[in-house]
């Protein structure tokens, strides 16, 4: 598989100005799109002011300044970008065409925007922005396209990081498989641990920086697998060095390298956007989708009765058909569903039937009373297929609750373990049998869930699950087998212990993931985003001895009920307050949201429901919710030097954010030894939490109001650039530390303070 960094992202763009850069490069990262924005509102500044026949020395000033800005961001720019480029030799040369032309075209800006000094700035002897409009326009053009290649080519070192982390990762594995002895597995793991932890770390960040949704999510469901697998592949392999001859231990390893191999092969085709042998993506076909697509359609006749053909509408309800056939065919759907979903396919054909008949007739003679019978038509049709989706939807739903239901008990899990401890080898072939009917009941629940699940991250998220109980399945299968080999092996009844952990937290998120549809489906808000942090803390320590996972008995969920709630409520008022922004892309909203999907996961802990399964999931989150506070207050910091008013009032609001960030870090990290101690740090922990989100609704609302004084003009001029960060990136002491300080932050940090001078 291709795994070069270079079509990873960059810019595909114009502007009402005329503006644009490559067409051959497109972005794919919010932090490269957020980055250009500056620049292209300074840009679009000078583009677009009014030609007057006689300007004030005001004007010719406020010109001269935005493109002496332009011309000094640039500069600065281009001085970080060098310096990427000194320290990854083979992007130098693009690297440096990119920054010469970017120079050259700050400067032209600079000499055309040089018109406060002159008498007659108009003149014909003078080449200025009023005599060479065009001059300016392409140096634009020019500026955009070099410092958009510059980004695309610092978010390339990004990508680099990734793709040798998984190399790093890959090559431990090969050893990992090929160890003898304990001793050497020890030490191996020990790396090999310290290379996942890396690893997550940097597909995390990428995770949350991509645009695409449906990446995003396939993002996440492959690091899912990792973590998962990574405790798998500890207590397979222990397993396979304590049993050599062992064939159902070997099958079980194989099965875990296999998969986690799989998974790291997905992340850098997300990645680096490519696939295997140049084969293109096949989106899932969903019905929801098709039925959403359908019926744009049939509503778009009341606009052009022309714009398709009644084959097209027939060949995508016939489609849309052949998909209901999962339900009709499916042993699993209850009759009545079965009876109802063909009722509606049938009355579908007849509906589409009688809409062509009278759109053909439309299409030849336009009365008043052949429309009207359209529009009849028209509202039928769709509301055949409103009742097509709403069956569908119920059969799928009501099938999953019902197996989630039937399967809380876990009672085959439970017998296999009890079974293999006694070496009944008879019983756990029965057994085995049984959990393998139950893995084609639960891999039908999610190929059926797929298509009614609403949105394609969740779609991806029913095809992950629909995975896992595939693989998972039969691995739990090896590990019973080699358990009731081996009934006094303790390695091995771990083993077995971590595959059906694995089954479990399977099915425990299949419920969030049923509410998540059902919220869909009813026009909720559905999609809270779960920050997943890979590896687990406290799962690769050198000793091998994970930490033992620790849950909330019944008790300490009612105790903690009420504060879990109130943090409830306060998501739903953060999420109110972001939704009132008309930029969603802005970097406040952006931390906001993620603040509020992850105090909402934490709330989701306190029922005991949600992807935080343990004490330390939860502490963990924690840790990463005040690292996301901070990052907010740095966005505040940076809009408290743009505005002239509340400034005193954002700067103390923001100490008082970073405050409480540390205080929650502080206690997320502390050592709680015993139950009573361990619930009393949960308890800290939830209630800081609250505290943040409420300072964070008081925050929100009042950078709405600030940003909107900005619109109407009363931002500052941008402050000066700092030379100090340029030479803490040029001296940094390692290669590790360097690729950091000189990465795509540094170059959003430069291009950030462009920020746009009022247009007289």
């Amino acid at each position: 598989m291709a795994t070069s960094p270079c079509s990873s992202s960059g810019v595909s763009s114009s502007s009402s100005s005329g503006l644009g850069a490559d067409a051959g490069l497109e972005i794919r990262t919010r932090s490269v799109e957020q980055t250009l924005v500056p620049l292209v509102s300074q840009i679009t500044t000078l583009i677009n002011h009014k030609d007057k026949p006689k300007r004030s020395d005001k004007t010719l000033q406020a010109i001269q300044r935005v493109g002496q800005a332009v011309n000094l961001a640039v500069g600065r720019f281009v001085t970080v970008g060098e310096a990427i480029a000194n320290e990854n030799h083979e992007l130098k040369e693009e690297m440096s065409v990119a920054c010469i032309e970017a120079r050259r075209a700050g400067e032209t800006i600079a000499q055309l925007t040089d018109v406060a000094s002159l008498d007659h700035p108009e003149s014909d002897s003078h080449i200025t922005i009023f005599t060479d409009k065009t001059g300016v326009v392409k140096a634009a053009r020019l500026l955009l396209s070099s410092v958009t290649k510059v980004l695309v080519l610092a978010d390339r070192i990004v990508i680099k990081q990734i793709i040798t982390s998984r190399n790093k990762v890959l090559a431990t594995m090969d050893q990992l498989e090929k160890v003898s002895s304990f001793q050497e597995f020890v030490q191996i793991f020990s790396q090999f641990g310290n290379e996942m932890v890396e690893f997550a770390h940097l597909t995390g960040d990428r995770q949350n920086d991509l645009k695409d949704e449906k990446k995003k999510a396939r993002m996440a469901a492959s690091r899912a697998v990792l973590e998962k697998c990574t405790m798998m592949l500890l207590t397979a392999s222990k397993t396979c060095l304590r049993h050599p001859d062992c064939e159902s231990a070997r099958i079980n390893k194989d099965g875990v390298f296999h998969r986690m191999r799989l998974a790291l092969e997905q992340v850098i085709e997300i990645v680096t956007d490519s696939r295997p042998n140049g084969e293109n993506e096949m989106a899932p076909i969903s019905i929801y989708s098709g039925i959403k697509e359908f019926k744009n359609k049939v509503e778009g006749l009341r606009e052009n009765l022309y714009f398709l053909s009644k084959e097209n509408l027939s060949t995508m309800l016939e489609v849309i058909l052949e998909h209901t056939e999962d339900f009709t065919d499916s042993a699993y759907t209850s009759h009545e569903h079965r009876e109802h979903i063909l009722e509606l396919s049938k009355q579908a054909k007849m509906e589409l039937e009688q809409l062509v008949s009278v759109w053909m007739q439309a299409q030849n003679q336009k009365t008043k009373d052949l429309m009207e019978d359209l529009e009849v038509a028209i509202l039928k049709t769709c509301q055949c297929m409103n009742d097509l989706k709403r069956e569908v939807h119920s059969a799928a739903t009501s099938l999953a609750a019902d197996l989630l239901k039937y399967h809380t008990d876990h009672m085959v899990l439970k017998a296999l373990k009890i079974t293999g401890v006694e070496g009944n080898l008879e019983a756990v072939a029965e057994y085995t049998c049984k959990l393998s009917e139950q893995k084609e009941q639960l891999v039908e629940m999610c190929r059926l869930l797929r298509h009614v699940s609403g949105t394609e991250p969740l779609e991806i998220t029913c095809i992950h699950a629909e995975d896992t109980f595939q693989v998972t399945g039969p691995q739990i299968i090896s590990a019973a087998e080699t358990l009731a080999l081996h009934p006094s092996s303790k390695i091995a009844k771990e083993n077995l212990e971590v595959f059906c952990e694995a089954w479990e937290s399977q099915l425990s998120d299949m419920s969030l993931l049923l509410r998540e549809i059902n919220d869909v489906f009813e026009g909720r808000r559905g999609e809270k985003r779960v920050y997943l942090s890979l590896p687990r803390p406290g799962k690769h320590n050198a000793n091998l001895k994970a930490l033992k996972p620790v849950k909330l008995d019944t008790e300490e969920q009612a105790k903690i009920a009420k504060l879990g709630l109130e943090l409830h409520l306060l998501t739903s008022d953060v999420d109110s307050e972001t939704e009132k922004w008309e930029d969603q892309e802005n970097e406040i909203v952006q931390h906001g949201q993620g603040m509020s999907s992850m105090a909402y996961s934490m709330y989701l802990f306190t029922r005991g429901e949600g992807l935080l399964k343990t004490t330390q999931d939860l502490f963990h989150q924690a840790e990463i919710f005040a690292t996301e506070g901070t990052k907010l207050a740095s966005a505040l910091h940076a809009l408290s030097d743009q505005v002239h008013d509340d400034k005193p009032l954002l700067l103390l609001e923001a100490e008082k954010l970073i405050s409480m960030c540390k205080q929650l870090q502080i206690t997320a990290k502390a050592s709680a030894q015993g139950k009573s101690a361990t619930f009393t740090k949960v308890d800290a922990c939830i209630l800081k939490t609250r505290n943040v989100m409420t300072l964070l609704c008081q925050l929100l609302p009042l950078c709405c109001k600030l940003l909107r004084k900005a619109r109407n003009g009363c931002l500052k001029p941008a402050p000066p650039w700092k030379d100090d960060r340029i030479r803490t990136a040029t001296n940094a002491r390692t290669p590790e530390r360097r690729v950091d300080t000189l990465g795509i932050k540094s170059l959003e940090n430069h291009v950030t303070n462009m920020t746009f001078l009022e247009s007289k």
